[in-house]
């Protein structure tokens, strides 16, 4: 008997790290307060930056590419100067309504400007989110709950 749950956990535990990967980043804050409440304060949350997909129905916020100048950064064994350095940003929100509760999910989807070697020298590649928006994100989204008289947990 044992030996089967041998077997199983061998199965369950890269699932299980696999499922875990591909959440990659994603924060959540739950809000005792009406839908529109959050759906509101979500808006808000990303005021700075411009709008490319909003959809209340289906509880979805995707803001469009924002660039963002990333001077000093080098490329290449030589260290040489990239002069045209930068990153691009864009933050995706959710708002799902639970029983007596409202979740907001957000993620930032970065990228920077690197050298890639080939036919194409330059391109966009996948970097980590910053913890810096992210973090703004989510004391826009606190404080904003507060404001309107939302629990936040």
């Amino acid at each position: 008997m044992t030996r089967h749950y041998g077997r199983l956990s061998i199965l369950l535990i890269p699932a299980l790290l696999t499922a875990c990967a591909s959440l990659g980043g994603m924060q959540e804050r739950f809000a005792v307060c009406s839908y529109d409440h959050a759906w509101e304060t979500a808006l808000d949350a990303v005021k700075d930056r411009a709008i490319a997909r909003q959809d209340k129905a289906a509880g979805v916020i995707d803001t469009a590419w924002l660039e963002i100048p990333m001077p000093g950064r080098t490329f290449g064994a030589l260290q040489r100067d990239l002069g045209d350095s930068k990153d691009r940003s864009r933050i995706s929100l959710t708002v799902k309504r639970l029983d007596d509760v409202t979740k907001i999910g957000f993620i930032e989807e970065r990228q920077r400007w690197a050298f890639r070697g080939g036919s194409r020298l330059f391109g966009w590649t996948d970097t980590e989110p910053s913890t810096e928006i992210m973090t703004d994100v989510q004391n826009r989204l606190d404080t904003k709950l507060k404001e309107h008289g939302c629990s936040v947990h």
